[in-house]
């Protein structure tokens, strides 16, 4: 059963992770933000808005899936990962510098989604 939980989570948050780095990098060709027609034109002419839009209906079909099959538990919690997968991405990828605020939440998640892992129980 964790198996199969595990793998089902890996592309639950790849889904999330790529939807929403896809979201920064939409934000970034959209602007300036200014609300008018030019805007809204550079908004839906940006692909990165329609990675995002399909990575979150990928996400939402993976969820669904997979809290049909394994605890709702973990499962809920490790849907939430791709907050540190995103830290991770920007640190490493755009420049981005983690604090230790930053740092000791990561380690929060993780600890939270290793623990309900580990207790959650089937039936």
């Amino acid at each position: 059963m964790r198996w199969s939980l595990l793998i089902g989570l890996i592309p639950l948050m790849a889904v999330e992770t790529t939807a929403q780095i896809a979201f920064k990098f939409a934000a970034d060709q959209a602007l300036p933000m200014t609300l008018d027609l030019p805007w809204i034109e550079r908004l839906v002419l940006a692909p990165w808005v329609y990675v995002a839009l399909a990575s979150h209906a990928a996400f939402f079909g993976i969820y669904m899936l997979l809290i049909k099959h394994a605890p709702i538990g973990p499962v809920f919690a490790a849907s939430h990962l791709d907050i540190v997968s995103v830290t991770l991405f920007s640190i490493y990828i755009l420049g981005d510098r983690l604090t230790t605020t930053q740092a000791i939440g990561c380690c929060a998640i993780v600890a939270g989604v290793l623990v309900l892992a580990a207790t959650e129980t089937e039936g």
